[in-house]
């Protein structure tokens, strides 16, 4: 078997995927190494979003990339539907602690030039009627959307199967090896050895161990999100919708279906959790009743499905795109907190780039490893 490649990219989710594709474009020979399923981790196990608004920048100049330059054509260029839409969506308030927060969305969106609105409760429901009377405010974005992550995952898969990428599943990164001072080799599990000029670290939570191999430390931490599925029912909104706290956020597919993600903050605490992500009757049970309070026609709506997956979530809540200075030829982009789904196509552009030494279509610069340090970037 050929072990070698020009660039091998540790991880096949969103971020690796839409890497080697652009890789692919650019005539190198690229090697995906996946220890799991194709896109096993947070890109197939998110809420779906994709959104311009309530970002903060550089993150921002990654999401209007993507929303405004990628994802519309995504769907044409991988000869797939990715039940991509972007009808808007609304950010909705109940109590005054959720209506400052909304200031707070509604500035840093302004700062970045995201078309943002602050409406009432009535105007809201007036954009989505099924809204609760109790709803007193809503930051309405009509940039923003949802995509099918599973679907868009493997339709990068297919492509770049079709454009010559090699993936290899099933393979356990347990180190990156130097050679003369570079990244030059991939050890795994098994005890096979690849070998590539450049080495791009898109492995999630996982990207923290393998960079430890070469002396790389990560602040991530780990975070569980879980979402809920529930049965097909009668169209209902074609919105993307969110409350100012993050209690949960979701849309209704084009199937009838509709998918809510969240968190409870009580996940840290959670004993359940093991090497694995697992659902929670606490996390469930909370999402049914948040949505319920907004959404009064779901209450008696069933739940026919569950997950949850890990995020990487440093310590800023943005990712890590580099060339690390202190090991050539390894490229971190990972880091994503969440929100990788959204901004994925964009920051697996801009990682090619940077392993091909190019300009970046954004200024990435503020993403360095290096913020980290106490000199800084």
């Amino acid at each position: 078997m050929n072990n070698t490649a020009d660039v091998i990219v540790i991880g096949s989710g969103i971020v690796g995927s839409s890497t080697a594709y652009y890789l692919a474009q650019k005539g190198q020979k690229v090697l995906v190494l996946e220890r799991d399923n194709i896109g096993d981790g947070a890109s197939s196990r998110n809420g779906a979003g994709v959104r311009l608004s309530s970002r903060v920048f550089p993150e921002s100049a990654l999401a209007e990339e993507a929303i405004k330059h990628i994802w519309p054509v995504l769907g044409e260029e991988l000869d797939a539907d990715l039940e991509y839409t972007a009808p808007g969506s609304l950010c909705l308030a109940q109590t005054e602690t959720q209506m400052r927060a909304l200031q707070g969305s509604l500035k840093k969106s302004k700062a970045y030039g995201a078309e943002v609105h602050l409406i009432d409760g009535d105007e809201a429901r007036k954009i989505c009627p099924c809204l609760s009377d109790k709803v007193n405010q809503a930051l309405w974005c009509p940039e923003d959307g949802y995509a099918n992550p599973m679907v868009t995952t493997l339709a990068y898969y297919r492509k770049n199967r079709q454009m010559g990428v090699r993936y290899i599943t099933g393979e356990d990164v347990r180190c990156i090896k130097k050679y003369r001072g570079r990244a030059r080799k991939v050890i795994t599990a098994e005890g096979n050895v690849y070998e590539a000029d450049k080495i791009v670290v898109a492995a999630g939570f996982n990207s923290k161990r393998i960079a430890e191999t070469v002396g790389i430390w990560l602040p991530f931490l780990k975070r569980v999100d879980e979402c809920i599925v529930t049965e097909a029912v009668a169209p209902l909104t074609k919105f993307r919708l969110s409350t100012a706290d993050g209690n949960f956020y979701g849309h209704q597919t084009k199937h009838g279906s509709f998918i809510f993600g969240g968190n409870t903050n009580l996940e840290r605490y959670e004993s359940t959790y093991d090497q694995r992500p697992r659902n929670t009757n606490k996390q469930s049970s909370d999402k049914c009743r948040a949505v319920s309070k907004y959404i009064p026609a779901l209450r008696d709506v069933k739940v026919i499905r569950q997950w949850a997956g890990w995020l990487d979530s440093t310590v800023d809540r943005l990712p890590i795109i580099q060339e690390i200075p202190e090991v050539p030829g390894m490229i971190l982009s990972c880091g994503y907190s969440g929100h990788g789904f959204a901004i994925g196509p964009a920051a697996g552009k801009v990682t090619s780039q940077v392993a091909l030494g190019e300009e970046t279509i954004v200024d990435i610069s503020s993403l360095c490893y290096n913020r980290f340090k106490p000199s800084g970037c």
